[in-house]
């Protein structure tokens, strides 16, 4: 028999699925408390007695995204056939393909909701640690929070230039994220072994 905080562990599990589907399928806009809880085909009232309100499921589904990088992150960093320079690869990667396949998802990561502005800049700890943690085992400790940081934020733009739709202009002579992502880490590693 199914306890009552199981169920309602599974009930906020369907809410959150079917706030990140509406989300991803239509934005914030098609976000509701009541077109989440039809979605996620419980009663009215269920996804009232969850979140209080819309900010605060969105804060709850851009959380999970948050984690989920992070258990990401965190399973590149214990990869033990992986150099380092491959496991930033790899993280840079998965934070980019969020922007290129949900990136309304992606937009929220990086929002800061009006009634917990710093939310999601929480959330974000344990991914960005974890990543942090990778770019010291290449570059060193001293140099890690500067590259990391450059890292990211260069991966944020990138995201942006192929989610506007600017990066495969024949301007920047047909590059693609990846392309991109792989020059930014051969450019960190190759100045960490002239150091």
């Amino acid at each position: 028999m199914i306890s009552r905080a199981e169920s309602a562990a599974a009930t906020r599990r369907a809410l959150l699925d079917a706030a990140a589907e509406l989300l991803d399928s239509g934005g914030l806009d098609a976000v509701t408390l009541r077109a989440v809880g039809a979605r996620a085909g419980v009663t009215r009232g269920a996804p009232y007695r969850h979140f209080p309100d819309k900010e605060s499921l969105l804060i709850a589904v851009g959380t999970r995204a948050w984690d989920t990088l992070g258990d990401r992150m965190q399973a590149l960093r214990a990869e033990p056939g992986l150099s380092a320079a491959e496991k930033i690869r790899g993280g840079l990667m998965a934070l980019i393909d969020i922007g290129r396949f949900q990136p309304h998802l992606y937009k929220l990561m990086f929002s800061n909701p009006p009634g917990d502005p710093t939310a999601l800049a929480r959330a974000a700890q344990r991914s960005q640690t974890e990543f942090l943690a990778v770019v010291a085992d290449l570059v060193g400790e001293q140099d890690a929070r500067r590259y990391a940081a450059l890292l990211i934020s260069s991966a944020n733009g990138i995201a942006g230039l192929e989610a506007s739709g600017q990066l495969p202009d024949p301007k920047w002579g047909g590059v693609c994220a990846e392309d991109l992502t792989d020059t930014l880490v051969d450019m960190i590693a190759g100045k960490s072994r002239h150091a």
